[in-house]
C-alpha cells in the first residue's frame, strides 16, 4: 500500500495529473477539500484559514496566536499522517511531502512550469480573462505556498530538494506525467521493504483515522 504527495506550483496541471495517477492506480485522492471535510467531521472548522496565514513579524510576538496556529498545524499534520497510515492514498499540497519524509514506500512527486505558461493557462480560465490578473493569482499563489512550507516545516517547496521526481508540464503531458507516477508507485513495491520506515508503521489518531476511513467508505458509496 504505497502513497504518494504531490506538491503543484498554481497553473502546472499539477491537480490534473493527481486525479489521472489516483484513477489509473485505483488510488484515494485527497485534496484540500478533503482536508476540510475529514477536519471540519473530527471538530476542527478552520483549516482554510489557518493554511492562508503566514506569521508575519509581530505574530512571533504573540503568544496567543503562535499556541493557537501552532494547534492547528498539529491537527493538519495528523490528518496527513492518517490519510497515509489509510494507504493507497494520492495527497495533493498541503506540505504533505515535508510531513511525510522519509518513508520508504511514499513517492514524494514536484509538478512545475515556466511562469508564463503558468499565467497563460490561468489567463484560460472563464473567471480570469485578464493576464495581469492572473499574475498577480500566480505569484500570489507561489507566496503562500512557499512562505508555509517553509515556516512550518522548514523545508524548500520550490526546488527539487525533497522529491524523488520532478515533472515540468512545459514538457511533459498530463497524460505521460501520471503514466510516470504510475509506474513508479509500481517499483516501489518490488524491494523488499522489510527494515526500513513505512507509512504503515506511523503512530496515528485512532479517531482521525477512522474519520479519514468513513470518509472514504461514504465516497465509495456515493460514487457508486
Amino acid at each position: 500500500m504505497s502513497v504518494i504527495t504531490i506538491s503543484r506550483e498554481f497553473g502546472s496541471e499539477g491537480s490534473t495529473i493527481a486525479e489521472k495517477a489516483a484513477q489509473a492506480l485505483g488510488y484515494h485522492l485527497a485534496d484540500k477539500n478533503t482536508l476540510e471535510t475529514i477536519l471540519s467531521e473530527y471538530g476542527l472548522v478552520e483549516f482554510d484559514r489557518m493554511y492562508e496565514s503566514i506569521p508575519s513579524f509581530w505574530d512571533r510576538f504573540d503568544a496567543h496566536r503562535m499556541e493557537r496556529r501552532t494547534n492547528l498545524i498539529s491537527m493538519l499534520n495528523q490528518a496527513i499522517l492518517a490519510l497515509a497510515w489509510h494507504g493507497n492514498m494520492v495527497i495533493v499540497g498541503r506540505g504533505g511531502f515535508a510531513v511525510l519524509a522519509g518513508l520508504a514506500n511514499v513517492l514524494h512527486v514536484r509538478v512545475q512550469a515556466p511562469l508564463p505558461l503558468r499565467i497563460r493557462r490561468v489567463t484560460e480560465q472563464p473567471a480570469v480573462a485578464e493576464p495581469s490578473l492572473a499574475e498577480t493569482l500566480v505569484k500570489e499563489n507561489d507566496r503562500l505556498q512557499k512562505g508555509f512550507v517553509e515556516s512550518v516545516y522548514g523545508a524548500q517547496w520550490d526546488t527539487a530538494k525533497g522529491f524523488d521526481l520532478v515533472i515540468d508540464t512545459g514538457k511533459i503531458s498530463p497524460d505521460l506525467a501520471s503514466a510516470w507516477i504510475v509506474d513508479a508507485v509500481q517499483a516501489l513495491a518490488v524491494p523488499d521493504l522489510s527494515g526500513v520506515r513505512t507509512a504503515a508503521q506511523l503512530a496515528v489518531d485512532h479517531i482521525l483515522a477512522a474519520t479519514v476511513a468513513d470518509f472514504f467508505k461514504c465516497e465509495q458509496v456515493h460514487a457508486s
